[in-house]
């Protein structure tokens, strides 16, 4: 079983940095998902799907990967463009686009 190494991305519903800063060991999962034929659920055979480790640091969750004898492959987080954008400029002076209230 491989072990996914990374760090989350932010929520669509997220504006802060909360929650991405740490890293995750994820198991990825050995099985497709089922749908259960009378209510039509979603199920899945493989408990290790559910195990969710966090870490510090990048190098934590390598070394517990690697005492455990866990095989694992690392993600590695895409770097963000900063938004330059502030809310002042939706009321500036000369400002392209038309104001739509």
């Amino acid at each position: 079983m491989v072990a996914r190494i990374y760090r989350p991305a932010k929520t669509a519903m997220q504006s802060g940095q909360a929650r991405t800063k740490e890293w995750l060991l994820e198991y990825e999962p050995e099985a497709a998902r089922e749908i259960e034929p009378l209510m039509g659920w979603t199920s899945s055979r493989d408990m290790d799907s559910q195990i969710q480790l966090e870490f510090d640091t990048k190098e934590e969750a390598i070394a517990y990967a690697e005492r455990n004898g866990i095989a694992f492959r690392i993600v590695e987080p895409k770097p963000r463009a900063p938004v330059k954008k502030s809310y002042a400029d939706n009321f500036k002076f000369g400002r392209i686009g038309k104001w739509t209230h």
